[in-house]
């Protein structure tokens, strides 16, 4: 029996309840001698930096490495071309219906409307997205997918090195693609590349571990910097969000599990560790291996599990690219009172459906926002308005992306016969374990 204080859960939660009084009482002491962060702020801020510096770290090589062996692992399914169509169509499926619940909640709630003109923090980012800017950023720049960024200040200019994972991403499906083209020649890549996955999932495994202090650091960098006053301005939207995730995940997915023979509370029991560590990470690739985990655990094959699961995680996100983005649009519209017609709710749709690889896996959906105002001709000042919660919104929106990667796999295992459901409706250890 595991004593409560050592489950990975609860030292989770409780890592977060630290945090929450932690940034209750940073919040309270005030600014620092410098009328910058205080002490306590600082620390909480910088050790939540690290935490998502480190998953950050490894995104890059996970991604390629994951996407390589899920195309790979094509060769060992029968009717891949079939099971790869079902999950790519049952992406779409899923997020459709979670922009539908967005749209309705957004019309029915009216989150902006009632702030029309009203003074709330606005912060700034750099990040754009456009249809044009989508496509172009489609096509890789290098074959490392590398970008730089030039900043300047005080007079000295600061440049830093990125991986654009949308163009990392277009990648390794390519090189993915042509290891089933030259077929036996690919197998010594093949097998530096499992060896670099594992390698990589080894220390994914110990940043994983690091998440109990990280979640405190980073709930507590929220509470501290934005306070109660900028959560109560933007409650009526923050509230929105969760409603509609809260429908996703508890009346969505248990109904398609239903529909399809399926009974959710096993569903949920096993894909929980998952959905935990999407809440507290922010980030469904950090996420993938332990998704992956009780993918398997769930009674999926394996070889189809390790195809769709890291696709699901680059490019699944029925939180951050449906609900979020129609629900945002919405109140965009209404802070600054423009009309929206049956056109636009369309636009939205098509958008959130067609759109969702711009959000590739990493933390936070400002790129999907902003290609959601441009399409629609918002303005994209509007962003600003959301940057203050967006952190708290992140991790409702990063939950339900993991589970809605959980279920699409489990769903078409299902109909395609390649569910083992004695796994299924069978108990299994903690999945942390198995990264």
């Amino acid at each position: 029996m595991i004593l409560p204080y050592r489950s990975f859960g609860f030292q989770v939660l409780a890592g977060m309840v630290v945090g929450l009084a932690l940034g209750l009482i940073a919040r309270q002491i005030g600014a620092g001698p410098d009328g910058g962060l205080n002490g306590l702020a600082q620390a909480l801020q910088t050790v939540g930096s690290i935490f998502v510096a480190l998953l950050k770290a490894v995104v890059p090589p996970l991604v390629f490495a994951a996407i390589v062996a899920s195309i790979a692992n094509l060769r060992a399914l029968d009717n891949a071309a079939r099971l790869a169509g079902q999950t790519l169509l049952w992406f779409a499926i899923t997020a459709l219906i979670a922009v539908v619940i967005g749209l309705a909640l957004g019309l029915l709630i009216q989150p902006g409307a009632s702030l029309h003109g009203a003074a709330l923090p606005i912060g700034h980012t750099s990040t754009q997205g456009s249809w044009l800017d989508f496509l172009k950023g489609l096509i890789p720049t290098n074959s490392l997918a590398l970008s730089a960024d030039s900043k300047s200040a005080d007079g000295a200019v600061t440049t830093t090195l990125s991986f654009n994972i949308l163009q990392l991403l277009v990648i390794s499906i390519a090189v993915g693609l042509a290891t089933l083209k030259i077929g036996d020649k690919a197998e010594p890549f093949l097998a530096f590349n499992r060896s670099l996955l594992a390698v990589i999932r080894a220390i994914l495994g110990w940043i994983i571990r690091l998440t109990p202090i990280g979640s405190a650091a980073l709930i507590g960098t929220a509470i501290a910097t934005y306070g109660w006053d900028a959560l109560a301005q933007l409650g009526t939207f923050a509230a929105a969000v969760y409603i509609g995730l809260a429908l996703v995940l508890l009346v969505v997915y248990p109904a398609l599990l239903v529909a399809n023979g399926l009974k959710p509370l096993s569903f949920f029991a096993k894909a929980w560790p998952a959905i935990q560590l999407g809440f507290v990470s922010r980030s469904s690739v950090g996420t993938l291996p332990v998704t992956e985990a009780v993918t398997e655990r769930m009674g999926v094959e394996k070889a189809y599990a390790a195809f769709a699961i890291p696709l699901a995680s680059t490019t699944k996100m029925d939180g951050c690219a449906s609900i979020y983005p129609a629900l945002a649009a919405i109140f965009v519209a209404g802070f600054y009172g423009i009309p929206l017609h049956a056109v636009d709710y369309a636009l939205i749709a098509i958008v959130s459906v067609i759109g969702s690889a711009a959000t590739t896996g990493l933390t936070g959906a400002v790129v999907m926002l902003t290609l959601t105002l441009s399409t629609l001709g918002l303005p994209l000042e509007g962003v600003g308005l959301l940057l203050a919660i967006d952190p708290i919104l992140d991790m409702g929106r990063t939950a339900i992306n993991v589970a809605g990667q959980v279920l699409v796999a489990t769903v078409v295992a299902k109909r395609e016969g390649i569910l083992d459901e004695s796994a299924y409706y069978g108990t299994t250890e903690p999945a942390l374990d198995a990264v």
